[in-house]
């Protein structure tokens, strides 16, 4: 197992991750942009709001990729498939827990089941599965995920 090669499966699975859902995006899959729902959590100039935020995704991408070598190295054992797994668990958690219930409560410009009409907030609540931005959206995401986690496993199974 290597730690650089896990490193290495974040940075080009995140570029994977997000070009997949950029892809499923403009394919009219989907209206999720996760690096813009990240960004917007800094800055409300939306220009702005996707520059920090695909520098924020990349960022969590590597984070995430941590963790991954964190859990491959606790099982000690690694590889595409394992990663893939893990990859399907983060999509679901992310989909499901993170976004849908965590990011409207610290997202100051998301909207909620709570939010009044005339608040005026720059992002609509994600809902559950994140099916507010479109019924491909819960596939897109996970499919996006387990491409980003087989990816993270499969280079971080490669030898140092």
């Amino acid at each position: 197992m290597s730690l650089w090669g896990a490193l290495a499966g974040g940075f080009v699975g995140t570029l994977v991750l997000t070009t997949a859902l950029r892809t499923a995006n403009e394919l009219g899959l989907t209206r999720v942009d996760l690096p813009f729902l990240l960004g917007t959590a800094f800055t409300g100039d939306r220009a702005r709001a996707k520059a920090l935020g695909y520098l924020l995704h990349l960022v969590a991408g590597e984070v995430f990729a941590l963790i991954y070598y964190a859990l491959f190295a606790a099982i000690d054992d690694s590889g595409w498939l394992l990663g893939a797994l893990f990859g399907l668990l983060h999509g679901v958690v992310s989909a499901t827990a993170l976004v849908n219930i965590l990011l409207p409560v610290v997202h100051p410009r998301m909207g909620s089941s709570l939010s009044a009409a005339d608040s005026g907030p720059l992002l609509e609540p994600p809902g559950f599965l994140m099916r507010n931005y479109g019924r491909g959206t819960p596939i897109a995401t996970v499919l996006a995920h387990v491409a980003y986690g087989a990816i993270v496993g499969g280079l971080a199974s490669i030898a140092a």
